[in-house]
């Protein structure tokens, strides 16, 4: 039978999350394509209230194990906000902390390490510290991984694996042990160096890959091409595969640099209204062929930089469709130490294409095969980008 402390606990608790969670004068610094804010909240109505207090009395006189009102409740804001999209969470005061700590943009992996196991013919933990995070949740070296974020790995070559691994700092994926265990989510926490790789190709291709647009992105990729004299460098062919985004005014500052009008993107948001992002009239490469090279991990910011190039037909976009993650996330940091990191607006092409779901589809499908080699693959494209008129 339920007993009337929970129900004074929960209306209670209901009331206060009417009012501002934190002080008037809190901030908090800007991380990746979030931002802090603060806002007051509309009354819930009663109605409503009545019907969570009861569900809330049912759960905790009759599920099966006891649980306390902090856990309950726990679980119920981690609902309330996992419920609205696949991005906006609940963040405790712990994950939060971590995710400060970060500077915009950063790439970042797992703890760990996977190598294959020719035996077991199996992908497995390596590399694994006894005092890392990961140690202290049961993982142990040569435990085996059958899947990351619904992809088997045993289908996969090593690139692929490591590219799986690999996202946003302070994101998270989903690790499956074996086919019959449940999937765990882990956070993206060991930083990875980011700077820009580029070669030079005999046909005078120049590659330019760029893991995650950060805040120096466009001033190094003006840095590199300049590096070349004009008459040598034939085409240049920017290697996004993977890059899970990072800053948005970094993407828009990149696309600048070979358009001289029109918009690079826009946003739109109910709280904050709608804005766009116009090239500036200017032209650095004027005669340059660019192309873009993407696959299914290339997201946001690296969506942005695509969509605007190939929708002013400035670029031609090889590889696979592009993730389709086109939003910008605010974090409201709440009383207690948590906070919640919530979608509140969309990016969209310069045609006014929605991105969030959709992605960017490439000119010419074209992924790499589980047979070639990556050098191959890669001097493939520079040639067909040559081809391309």
């Amino acid at each position: 039978m339920a007993h009337s402390h929970w129900k004074t606990v929960v209306f209670t608790s209901l009331l206060m999350c009417m009012s501002p969670a934190w002080s008037a004068g809190s901030q908090e610094p800007a991380l990746d394509d979030m931002e802090t804010d603060q806002q007051t909240y509309a009354e819930i109505p009663v109605s409503s209230i009545q019907e969570f207090v009861q569900i809330y009395g049912i759960v905790k006189d009759n599920y099966i194990q006891e649980k306390n009102d902090d856990a309950l409740f726990q679980q119920a804001i981690k609902g309330l906000v996992a419920g609205l999209d696949r991005y906006s969470r609940y963040l405790s005061p712990e994950e939060f902390e971590q995710l400060r700590q970060y500077t915009e943009g950063e790439l970042a992996s797992l703890d760990f390490n996977l190598e294959f196991h020719p035996q077991l013919k199996q992908w497995v933990i390596s590399d694994l510290d006894k005092d890392a995070d990961s140690s202290k949740l049961g993982f142990r070296n040569g435990i085996t991984v059958y899947k990351i974020d619904d992809q088997v790995l045993t289908t996969l070559n090593p690139e692929q694996v490591r590219h799986l691994l690999s996202g946003s700092i302070g994101s998270t994926l989903t690790l499956q042990l074996s086919p019959q265990s449940q999937a765990i989510n882990l956070v993206r926490n060991t930083k990875i160096e980011t700077e820009i790789e580029s070669q030079f190709h005999s046909n005078q291709v120049l590659v330019i890959h760029v893991k995650v647009f950060q805040q120096d992105t466009a001033n190094e990729i003006k840095r590199i091409i300049e590096s070349y004299p004009s008459n040598r460098v034939k085409a240049v062919l920017f290697d996004l595969r993977n890059n899970p985004g990072g800053l948005l005014s970094a993407a828009v500052e990149s696309a600048d640099l070979f358009l001289n009008q029109g918009v690079i993107v826009s946003t739109k948001s109910r709280s904050e209204g709608d804005q766009q992002f116009q090239a500036l009239p200017s032209f650095e490469f004027p005669s340059l062929k660019i192309g873009i090279l993407i696959n299914q991990r290339s997201a946001s910011a690296a969506e942005v930089f695509t969509a605007a190039l190939k929708e002013h037909n400035r670029a031609w976009i090889v590889g696979e469709k592009s993730y389709g993650k086109g939003v910008v996330q605010k974090l409201f940091p709440l009383s207690n130490g948590s906070a919640i990191q919530m979608t509140v607006a969309q990016y969209f092409s310069p045609t006014g294409r929605m991105i969030e779901g959709a992605g960017i589809q490439p000119h010419l499908t074209y992924p790499l095969a589980l047979d070639m080699r990556e050098d191959n693959y890669i001097a493939h494209i520079t040639d067909l980008l040559l081809m391309h008129k």
